[in-house]
């Protein structure tokens, strides 16, 4: 398994000619996602596991690598809100919890062991807000979908429930795995249209092995979470 965080694409980058085929051809709406590695292995069994057995006791070292991931994204604002990719409330009743929301829980407990003191300079605070970002319509399962077929499943899909948690702020999206990133941009554009300032994305897993630009971020200093 990987141990370092992975950028999934590399959206606002001034260089075209070092950006892979997909960011040339269309930019992610996001400024910048970042994965802990490859959907294969370890990595993808304990995401089942969690996912899909309901062993709930590895999300703990799962939001450890999360938190990693967050910790690799470069210029991060001082002042992020964390949100998560929501379920549709049938689904979610019928998993018994979001997968993802738990995660952040765990992924708020690691950054708070990071954490320097506020006034220091560079740490950051994270706001979590897992409920800003809701799903209105229960969707088709993205899995076998064409990536045209993926955006077409997920059109409007997705509604800001806590707008005033969202407007004027830089945002910070979780997903458990970045495939085609079809989710991630959908909720990207839904939380710019509620006036997000900007998105940033974190996953623990990328489909994704080769073909993508800029891998490797620097870690930012400092952390804590509210």
């Amino acid at each position: 398994m990987e141990q370092t965080a992975r950028n999934v694409e590399c959206a606002g980058q001034s260089a075209t000619e070092n950006l892979c085929e997909l960011c040339q051809r269309q930019r992610p709406p996001f400024v910048h996602a970042a994965a802990h590695g490859v959907y294969e292995g370890t990595l993808r069994a304990l995401i089942h596991l969690l996912k899909y057995e309901k062993v709930t006791t590895v999300a703990q070292p799962l939001g450890k690598m999360l938190a990693q991931v967050i910790c690799s994204i470069p210029n991060l604002p001082q002042v992020v809100t964390v949100v998560v990719v929501p379920l549709h409330p049938a689904k979610e009743r019928q998993r018994g919890f979001n997968q993802t929301a738990l995660l952040a829980g765990h992924v708020a407990q690691s950054l708070r062991r990071k954490e320097q003191p506020r006034h220091e300079q560079g740490s950051r605070r994270f706001e979590l807000a897992l409920r800003a970002l809701g799903r209105r319509r229960a969707t088709e399962s993205q899995s076998g979908l064409t990536a045209r077929g993926r955006r077409r499943n997920l059109r409007g899909a997705f509604f800001v429930a806590e707008p005033e948690r969202i407007a004027g702020r830089a945002v910070l999206l979780l997903d458990d795995v970045y495939t085609t990133g079809a989710t991630a941009r959908e909720c990207t554009r839904t939380l710019l249209a509620a006036g997000a300032a900007s998105v940033f994305v974190a996953t623990l897993a990328r489909s994704q092995r080769e073909g993508v630009a800029f891998w490797d971020a620097p870690a930012m200093q400092g952390a804590h979470v509210q």
